[in-house]
């Protein structure tokens, strides 16, 4: 939107609410709930990720060489390897406000609470910007994986 805060009034916008960062989280539980083309989007991909999952460990049952051990230690490394995604997430947050206009970004994080973020401070984002910055690191990461599930051999 390219308007710094204080000029909010002044383009007719009026102040229904605030939140802060700390707010953050339980803002977006109540709005992830809520049924839009994004929520959908989000909801659709993460369960067919799930069921391509399921899929591939079913059809594996029968294989003599890949046991339920095996399986499991797999499944294991790859809950391990998304915890690592969770910098390249925020750092492509950071790029996407970035690509909208933001200036001044930085990275907070709650350990206790488990929750990271990418803030963008003094910056006005309109519902499409927003969008964009929401979705990016969701986007690029699952089709990133769908395409090394896809292209990537087991045996």
């Amino acid at each position: 939107m390219n308007i710094q805060p204080e000029e909010l009034n002044n383009e007719g916008y009026v102040l229904m609410d605030e939140l802060g960062h700390k707010e953050l989280v339980p803002f977006i539980r109540m709005y992830l709930n809520k049924r839009s083309k994004a929520s959908i989007f989000y909801y659709l991909s993460n369960f067919v990720i799930f069921a391509l999952c399921v899929f591939y460990f079913i059809i594996g049952i029968d294989d003599q060489l890949y046991s339920f051990a095996e399986r499991f230690k797999y499944f294991s490394y790859g809950l391990a390897l998304s915890i690592t995604f969770v910098p390249l997430h925020e750092y492509l947050h950071v790029l996407a406000y970035k690509s909208q206009g933001a200036n001044k970004t930085s990275y907070d994080a709650n350990l206790r609470k488990f929750y990271f973020m990418a803030l963008a401070d003094k910056f006005v984002a309109n519902k499409k910007e927003f969008q964009i910055v929401a979705l990016t690191p969701f986007v690029v990461i699952t089709a990133s994986l769908l395409i090394c599930l896809l292209v990537v051999n087991p045996d």
